[in-house]
């Protein structure tokens, strides 16, 4: 890449392609013009003249005077001859040279995808003067060269030239695009790519560092000595690059930068990354990121080609933290003094656990590499590799790929919202804060003593919206749950008043930011339309689910914040109290439409004081388990998709503990833990096989309330229903211990009920009472409904009753309800 001149790109300002191509047109005409000696070649050379576009034979003296004078017209189409897959001749290997600014025997200049041929030439031709841009790359068959080649200067970097198709080398039009912010595909030529360029294995790299008076890269190959393998400053944009013979996978490196804004020289991880050493080490690793050889491709085409939208799939997320899912001390297979399972270890044992749950997909809490084992993975230092704590990103690859197998979607939880100031990280990469906001009331958190990205910059969008497309393009991810979205979206974000700064209209928005979160949805949106973007959103923010082209920023999906913070205080409370707080769990459907939701019970809700789900619950331990099940009852009816933490399904007793296990001893050995494991099993079993229950869940076509007055007796009831309105779903709560005998319910069809699902039933831990399996309607009107049925509602119980249509109803013989004879598990794809 060459940096043009000022009169032909005015003030940088960004060139079209065809822009771009006129000018290389005119450095090429430059290059290949008077500063070559005219040494005169050998009288016998008989020789067609490649690439002149001469079609006769030209015999005699041949000089270089050859190459056509004119100069070459913006517009002229070029003479680009076939490109073979390799340009050596002989067979001979290509040798990378040392020497800048050469002409020899069949080379090829490469640059910005034009190629020009030059006639053959086997006498020694002398340079008048060094190159001046370094990013000029030659392909040489040294084979046939029968004099040293020679230039007026010492070179002080090496030579090389990519075949085009596989060049990692960033051009103009890369350095564009980069700085544009539309470089999206960044990690196909940034950081440490493998590659082989002449003939040569090694590593291309690049980074951006516009404040950098020098870079080195660094590592156990060179002894981490400066100045030994020096970049070169390929773009005018701050793009540095080098390609290092030699280096293979598993070699470890680092950048070392001088700034030119203070002098101080810093160690730096490559911000592009595909691998990096396990912490307390912090090295980055070489690694080849597209070898992996994947076997999810009957997933992926269903996933592309499902005609259901996630709007009206099964999605139940089960979220969790690979370092503390379990822990095995005695691991001979994956030895480490933690207790880690290998991303191989936990594809097995999570894949067997969650597919015989009934889970669609799961959640990660970040596997971005980070230093800090408590920060479970939100303070990312690499955007680009997944953390070494459980092997390599191939061993990740496999986990994904296994997953897929096995028909479960992985969401990633992606945190752009801010980032960690360690010293070897993105903070003041270059001497100035490139990454992140220059000023401190924007660029700050004082809650977690991070940095706020810089949304204003091009460059931070392409490395960030570049980061997402990578997940879900080299790893098969299915979505990304986006962290901390408030802290995106406001300036005053956990500020003070005189803390923070206001935007341009005087408001506490962060427009920049807004408009990076509707670009970053739109342009994954655009590249994978199948995956799914979903918010942390935790304020009333309008339309964070809607389309940007509706005003919205882009999100297929939300997080009910609103929701989870209501049910839980709710359930909190001793059932004596609830019918004073009916409104709690009754408000969210009145705006439950307004977004597409997912109702989370997440982390957050089980650490740092605020007990454990079950811990949440009031009464004794019989009715703390009851109302647990109780609460996921209602969670399963209500509209939205679903997503529990991984403590919720073993009622673990204990906070959770980033430290250690899950407490699994427990669904083994305590009965109540056990019966609540086998619940959630069929409760997931009943969701995952009832469209009335996520068909609709972001329209209120799919929801109907029964009755939600009777705050006195705290009973609620509601129906749902599917797209086709062929099935229909009751749903009755018990929200105290006392049975109700003979309750009556509107229905809003005549016929039989079907109790399919009671949570009070002895196989889940409950008093077993219920309705026998089911009841008959009666013509008898309730509040505004035709036909009533009368029902026992156990205590502390969810019921759910499916109407029977008249016509198979005398197949229908009444009893106790058996989940597993009247569902059939069939493991679909989901909504991913």
């Amino acid at each position: 890449m060459s940096n043009t001149d000022n009169n032909e790109n005015p003030a940088g300002k960004p060139l079209s392609i065809e822009e771009l191509a006129a000018l290389r047109r005119k450095e090429i005409e430059k290059k290949l013009h008077p500063e070559i000696s005219k040494e005169v070649l050998p009288d016998t050379a008989t020789e067609e003249i490649p690439g002149t576009g001469a079609d006769e034979i030209i015999s005699g003296s041949i000089t270089v005077d050859n190459i056509p004078e004119e100069p070459i017209e913006p517009d002229a189409p070029l003479n680009i001859p076939e490109v073979p897959e390799t340009i050596s001749v002989s067979n001979e290997p290509v040798q990378r040279i040392d020497i800048p600014k050469i002409i020899e025997t069949d080379i090829r200049l490469v640059e910005t995808g034009i190629y020009i041929d030059t006639p053959p030439v086997t006498k020694k031709i002398v340079l008048d003067e060094p190159v001046e841009e370094p990013d000029i790359f030659i392909e040489a068959d040294t084979a046939n060269i029968e004099e040293e080649i020679t230039s007026t200067e010492n070179a002080d970097y090496s030579v090389s030239a990519p075949l085009p198709a596989e060049s990692k080398l960033v051009t103009d039009f890369d350095a564009h695009l980069f700085s544009s912010g539309t470089f999206y595909k960044v990690y196909d030529k940034f950081g440490a790519q493998v590659t082989t360029e002449s003939g040569i294995a090694g590593v291309r790299f690049t980074t951006w560092a516009p404040n950098a008076e020098s870079i080195s890269v660094i590592g156990e190959f060179n002894g981490w000595a400066e100045g030994t393998n020096v970049m070169k400053r390929v773009h005018e944009s701050g793009l540095w690059s080098v390609f290092i013979g030699g280096l293979k996978e598993g070699d470890t490196y680092k950048f070392s930068i001088t700034s030119k804004v203070d002098g101080v020289l810093r160690r730096k991880i490559d911000p592009y990354a595909f691998r990096s050493e396990h912490r307390p080490k912090n090295a980055c690793v070489i690694h080849d990121i597209n070898k992996y050889e994947w076997k999810d491709s009957k997933y992926i085409e269903t996933r592309g080609s499902n005609e259901l939208s996630f709007k009206e799939s099964p999605i139940n997320i089960y979220e969790l933290h690979l370092g503390s899912w379990k822990r095995n001390y005695n691991n001979t297979d994956f030895p480490n003094e933690w207790g880690y399972l290998s991303y191989s270890q936990l594809a097995h044992e999570i894949v067997d656990y969650v597919k015989r749950m009934g889970y669609t997909h799961i959640e990660l809490m970040p596997v971005m590499e980070h230093p800090l084992d408590i920060s479970w993975g939100y303070q990312v230092t690499h955007y680009y590799a997944p953390t070494s704590r459980f092997g390599t990103p191939d061993d990740f690859m496999y986990f994904v790929d296994h997953c897929h197998q096995n028909n479960i979607g992985v969401i990633l939880d992606w945190v752009p919202a801010h980032f960690p100031a360690d010293d070897h990280a993105l903070a003041f990469y270059d001497g100035k804060q490139i990454y992140g906001y220059e000023s401190y009331k924007k660029g700050f958190h004082k809650d977690w003593n991070t940095y706020v990205f810089d949304y204003s910059r091009p460059q931070v969008w392409n490395f960030l919206i570049s980061s997402a497309l990578f997940w879900i393009e080299k790893y098969h991810i299915d979505g990304l749950r986006v962290d901390a979205v408030a802290s995106m979206l406001y300036l005053d974000y956990s500020r003070d008043q005189g803390e923070w700064e206001p935007n341009i209209h005087g408001g506490r928005e962060n427009l920049e930011a807004v408009e990076f979160l509707k670009h970053l949805n739109n342009t994954i949106h655009e590249y994978y339309p199948n995956a799914l973007m979903i918010a942390e959103e935790s304020t009333s923010w309008p339309g964070v689910s809607h389309s940007v082209a509706e005003g919205g920023l882009g999100f297929d999906m939300k997080w009910n914040m609103g929701w989870m913070n209501d049910i839980l205080l709710y359930f909190s409370k001793d059932p004596i109290h609830r019918k004073f707080h009916q409104g709690k769990i009754t408000f969210s459907l009145w705006y439950a439409f307004s977004e597409n939701f997912v109702l989370p019970v997440s982390h957050d809700e089980v650490v740092h004081g605020k007990k454990s789900l079950l811990e949440k619950m009031p009464g004794d331990n019989w009715q703390k388990f009851a109302n647990l099940r109780l609460f996921l009852g209602f969670m399963t009816g209500h509209p939205g998709k679903k997503l529990n933490f991984m403590t919720t399904d073993i009622a673990q007793y204990n906070e959770w503990n980033s430290e250690t296990g899950l407490e699994w001893e427990l669904i083994e050995k305590v009965e109540l833990n056990r019966k609540l494991n086998t619940f959630t099993e069929d409760l997931n079993r009943i969701y995952k096989n009832s469209p009335a229950l996520y068909e609709a869940d972001f329209g209120s076509e799919g929801f109907q309330w029964i009755d939600f007055s009777d705050a006195l007796n705290s009973v609620l009831s509601f129906y749902r229903i599917s797209k086709d309105k062929e099935q229909i779903l009751l749903f009755t709560f018990n929200m105290t211990p006392t049975v109700r005998d003979e309750y009556t319910f509107g229905v809003p069809k005549a016929g039989y009920w079907k109790e399919i699902f009671n949570s009070d039933a002895e196989i889940y831990g409950g008093s077993g009472i219920g309705n026998m399996g089911g009841k008959d309607s009666e013509p008898v009107k309730s509040k505004n409904w035709d036909n009533s049925i009368k029902l026992t509602l156990p205590p502390l119980a969810v019921n759910i009753f499916e109407w029977v249509p008249p016509d198979i109803n005398a197949e229908i013989e009444p009893g106790i309800a058996n989940v597993e004879d009247y569902y059939v598990d069939t493991d679909t794809a989901g909504g991913g």
